[in-house]
């Protein structure tokens, strides 16, 4: 194949047809009665004292307190601890009142049994507020400012773009929440392959998330403008009306006997319930795919789900991590910051304060479940006799440099990380930001 660089450009076909759209995108605050980053900026400067934490990351340890006495039913010191943190917290603050504020809120849902009502109206107001104009403004500007999520595209393009050499039906099914960003440069290497045909390119879109329903119908014809222009045959489909990705089928994915399938999932499997996972990787197996991608966010909230502190340290280290990543991608002032940190609070509220068992059965959907696994985890169920019979593949060499280009492309702090030496080198590869692994993405093939 003649190689052209996978990195991506700017996504054409998420650009608005009407000149000026207006982003009507708002997020529900989390619940905290401080209104302006002015009253919060004074406060800091007395939180680490009230914390007795010197000047250090006063919210982790406040924090961590409140959830070491939730394990304990410490009633007196809940309240306390539950009243300075609303008294110090606040979203427009620093990174610790930041943190202060979205735990609290998971916290004090926690301590009133409210987590899955709260989590619900959460829900509610994003799919009320979220617009394809935010949505797309949104995507754009967080795929602008750190390669968190353009990361695993150019990784998994790269992948099937190898696996699916001299194929003339492909048919990419794509389990994601990503608004279809991932594909214009896939579809552009196809139309610029050394091949007497350009293959015919079926995708497959199985939305995971309540929200990005509201986008598809704007989405869907973006896309096949954009393969018009590229001169690749296109079809286009999605699947919107699933309550569980466990609902999925080969007859409803549409797969054909002359098809060679890929099938990708970005930030999906995490969606799928934990008793439940095993049968939902058989059934991208029966799938037959020539290549199956993954890419997870790197963070454990599934082994210690019965063990609050432990589950609270993992969350917390996990978002830590995330905020301090907007704080330095983004300006001070950054709308987008701000609604990807408010993004952030349904996970947590999901994750710290909604027992797994707490809904009907019939009312949970994929937006109910978010128990992420490390990439060792998914490795161990992918690979295991009783689990579904894959094998990991390695990236190439050319996918390697491709995704070293794309981070070049921003900030310092960001680097690939590897499996360490000793350990099995098919294991995928880590995005990772000041040496802490956030991404993992991987390759797999049916056994």
């Amino acid at each position: 194949m003649d190689r052209t660089s996978i990195c991506p450009k700017e996504p054409i076909f998420l650009h608005p047809i009407i000149t000026n759209p207006k982003n009507n995108g708002g997020v529900l605050h989390p619940q905290n009665n401080h209104d302006n980053s002015n009253s919060s900026a004074s406060r800091s400067s007395d939180s680490a004292d009230a914390a007795g934490d010197g000047g250090g990351r006063w919210a982790s340890k406040l924090l961590r307190d409140c959830a070491a006495a939730m394990s304990e039913k410490d009633s007196a010191k809940i309240h306390h601890l539950l009243w300075m943190l609303n008294e110090l917290s606040s979203p427009y603050g620093d990174s610790d009142q930041k943190l202060a504020s979205y735990f609290l809120q998971a916290l004090f849902c926690k301590a009133t049994d409210s987590g899955r009502r709260c989590y619900k109206t959460l829900i509610s107001v994003a799919e009320k507020t979220h617009s394809f104009d935010s949505v797309r403004k949104l995507t754009l500007k967080f795929q602008e400012a750190t390669p968190w999520t353009t990361f695993g595209h150019v990784a998994s393009n790269g992948a099937m773009l190898e696996a699916l050499e001299g194929e003339t039906r492909i048919h990419v099914i794509d389990i994601s929440n990503t608004a279809c960003t991932q594909w214009p440069t896939l579809l552009e290497a196809l139309a610029t392959r050394n091949n007497d045909e350009t293959p015919r390119l079926k995708l497959t879109v199985v939305v995971t998330t309540t929200v990005a329903k509201s986008v598809m119908k704007e989405i869907s014809p973006r896309m096949e403008k954009f393969a018009r222009l590229m001169g690749v045959p296109f079809e286009f489909n999605v699947i919107t009306g699933l309550n569980r990705l466990s609902e999925l089928t080969k007859e409803g994915l549409g797969v054909q006997e002359d098809e060679a399938v890929a099938v990708n999932c970005i930030g999906a499997l995490r969606r799928v319930d934990i008793e439940e996972r095993t049968s939902f990787i058989q059934t991208i197996k029966s799938l037959n795919p020539k290549v199956f991608t993954i890419v997870e966010e790197e963070a454990d909230f599934t082994s210690s789900r019965g063990d609050f502190v432990k589950c609270f340290e993992e969350c917390l280290r996990f978002y830590t991590t995330y905020f301090d990543m907007l704080e330095e991608s983004f300006g001070p002032t950054s709308n987008e910051k701000l609604m990807l940190e408010r993004e952030c609070s349904r996970s947590i509220v999901r994750v710290l304060a909604c027992d797994d068992d707490g809904g009907e059965e019939d009312d949970r959907e994929m937006d109910d479940v978010d128990r992420r696994e490390t990439g060792r985890q998914w490795t161990e169920r992918l690979s295991s006799a009783a689990g579904s019979g894959f094998t990991s593949v390695g990236y190439s060499d050319d996918v390697m440099d491709d995704v070293r280009a794309l981070l070049k492309r921003y900030k310092a702090g960001w680097s690939v990380v590897l499996p360490a030496a000793g350990e099995d080198d098919q294991l995928g590869v880590y995005l990772a930001w000041k040496d802490e692994p956030v991404v993992w993405a991987s390759i797999w093939k049916p056994s």
